[in-house]
């Protein structure tokens, strides 16, 4: 099934580029910042305001004050993404603010927080590379299973893809 992995191996390069972006955002300097509020990142990211009030109550956002009125950099939508998509796999708050707060101005460079950042993200590659083998068991289980019940009613396959 070639159309398969041509599409695997786009939808791979897309999150690969994704990720890209989102960690070079997450290291930008919030000097010269482009600025998202409150209204914009909570359409953006499908949260509530009180889902960003929590996590910078929890120190996990730090939006800036201009005239009263919360503003967010693309360091904090880019910490954002990550704090949702650490919390997709499971991984309690304490665990994202450690992780996050080793990428802070202070914990650049230090060798004992790079090792953390390495084992964390060894571990969770290897916890979801193994979630995907599951999926993917699952699915062509799922697929054998939907093409006999077609089979059995006289309904045409479903097409590959």
């Amino acid at each position: 099934m070639p159309g398969r992995s041509s599409s695997a191996g786009e939808r791979q390069a897309a999150a690969n580029e994704a990720a890209r972006q989102v960690l070079a955002d997450h290291f930008s300097d919030d000097a010269n910042s482009e600025l998202f509020g409150v209204t914009e990142l909570c359409r953006a990211f499908d949260v509530t305001p009180r889902t960003l009030r929590f996590y910078e109550d929890k120190g996990l956002l730090s939006p800036r004050r201009i005239n009263g009125t919360r503003v967010y950099s693309r360091r904090d939508r880019a910490r954002l993404v990550l704090i949702l998509r650490a919390k997709a796999i499971g991984s309690s708050l304490a665990e994202i603010k450690q992780y996050l707060d080793m990428y802070g101005q202070a914990g650049e460079g230090r060798q004992q927080q790079l090792r953390y950042v390495l084992e964390r993200t060894d571990t969770a590659i290897a916890e979801l590379e193994q979630k995907r083998n599951h999926i993917e068991s699952s699915l062509a289980e799922l697929r054998i299973i939907n093409d006999g019940v077609r089979k059995s009613l006289g309904l045409p396959p479903t097409k590959a893809g």
